[in-house]
């Protein structure tokens, strides 16, 4: 798709993630999973992706969790005095502290502003607020609501139900030519909230799709799990193969106006670490690169000491640094197209990067092969000057000993990595070069599983 297109179908893909009741557990969850199976089944004659939905029954320990109970709503409103309807989930998922227990009761204003929540700060907008671990009831609504409301009688009608139900998620395998994996998540537990995280679950859907439809060198795993619980729970079901991961993304926040925003990993250094790091520096933009914290998405569970996955993530303005995040303004309007489009196209350059990323040998290590008589200028220099491709024939050479991976390669010779990685394809094409298998990105350690 060019860009324009791209942009129209993630925006599109978007809004019809928005209505769903979501949160970490619940048909919210299920519906929001078949919206994107459906989405996924239109591949225009390109080959499909089957997306798997795993049910982990409540109760289940995780790790050092447990699997909460089911958590559904059918209705949730506010009657004020006059019986007028002040606030209702129908209209915007936001309305309903997430998690909220059931509840019907007539209470006065003064027993009832402890449950009401808004922000001052943003009169017109209604928050984000759950109460995931911590029995409560209550509503969310605009300050400027809230600063209007009379006293009087009101009518809590809170119709939610707790029950030994399960936890939903989402998966998707796309095997490739090794079974070295990488790992792209994205949480599905927020409602009603544009780029947190519509947006990324929206990109992931169109990346399960377009690497379905072309050859790959890893094999991809795809999640679209419930924020913190969810990868908790995937990674207690997975620790025995969890050391086949050798990248991994967290994807959130990609519609918003900010520049690109890669965190590190836990490592630090780790090959999809690097491999962000060259594509945002050959995007001729302004990005950041952020060090690893303990605080943020689900690498924070990935990047676990015990486990220390080599997950970064990826999206845009970051949790809290813009003042939409949480409320009701993050919405289709604070998403464009032409964003969620220069997102997805980094995206796929990181990702294509850490495909291309090989470690190789040199066959002829002696002194210089003689390259003219084996005509590699002429298999590669139509899309480079003559001493782009002389300095990267040379350089590719010189330092592919069997211990430097082509990222070491440009990163050390300063060349583009494209450069680098067709230079290795054109030497390796009249066999001076062998590839040394399963080495590019070292041995993967996982510790305490």
């Amino acid at each position: 798709m060019t860009d324009p297109a791209l942009g129209k179908w993630l925006h599109d893909l978007v809004a019809d993630l928005l209505p769903p009741m979501r949160s970490i557990t619940g048909d919210g969850v299920r519906a929001t999973l078949r919206t994107v199976a459906r989405a996924l089944g239109e591949t225009d004659g390109a080959p499909g992706s089957e997306l798997t939905v795993h049910e982990v029954p409540s109760g289940t320990p995780v790790l050092d969790w447990t699997v909460p109970r089911e958590w559904n709503v059918a209705s949730a409103r506010l009657v004020g005095p006059d019986g007028k309807t002040v606030v209702d989930a129908a209209t915007n998922p936001l309305h309903l502290l997430g998690y909220s227990t059931p509840m019907r009761a007539r209470v006065s204003l003064a027993e009832l502003r402890p449950h009401l929540f808004s922000m001052p700060d943003r009169p017109d907008w209604v928050p984000y607020r759950t109460s995931y671990y911590n029995e409560n009831w209550g509503f969310c609504l605009t300050d400027r609501q809230l600063s209007t409301l009379p006293d009087g009688k009101y009518e809590v009608e809170i119709d939610t139900t707790f029950t030994e139900g399960s936890l939903t998620y989402g998966e998707i395998v796309l095997p490739g030519e090794t079974d070295d994996e990488f790992l792209i998540t994205t949480h599905t537990c927020h409602p009603a909230m544009a780029n947190d995280n519509c947006s990324g679950i929206a990109a992931a859907t169109l990346l399960a799709r377009d690497l379905a439809a072309v050859p790959r060198r890893h094999t991809f795993r795809l999640l679209f799990i419930p924020g913190t619980i969810g990868s908790i729970t995937w990674l207690a079901r997975n620790r025995e193969s969890v050391g086949r991961i050798r990248h991994g993304l967290v994807l959130t926040g990609l519609g918003d106006g900010s520049d690109p925003t890669y965190k590190r990993s836990r490592r630090g250094d780790a090959a999809v670490d690097r491999a962000a790091a060259v594509a945002l520096a050959q995007s001729d933009r302004p990005y950041r690169i952020v060090d690893f914290s303990p605080y943020g998405y689900d690498e924070r569970q990935f990047c676990s000491p015990g486990f220390d996955l080599p997950v970064g993530r990826f999206g845009r303005g970051q949790h809290g640094e813009y003042p939409q995040y949480h409320t009701s303004a993050d919405d289709l309007d604070f998403v464009t197209p032409g964003s969620l489009a220069d997102s997805y196209t980094l995206l796929r350059r990181i990702i294509a990067i850490c495909e291309q990323d090989r470690t190789w040998r040199n066959t002829a290590p002696y002194g210089e092969p003689q390259l003219g008589r084996r005509g590699l200028y002429r298999a590669i220099g139509a899309t480079m000057n003559r001493q782009a491709v002389e300095m990267a024939l040379l350089w590719v050479l010189n330092l592919a000993d069997g211990t430097r991976s082509l990222l070491d390669i440009a990163e050390r010779s300063g060349l583009p990595f494209d450069t680098i990685a067709e230079a290795a394809q054109a030497l390796a094409g009249v066999e001076l070069l062998a590839e040394v298998p399963g080495e590019a990105f070292g041995k993967i350690e996982v510790g305490g599983v």
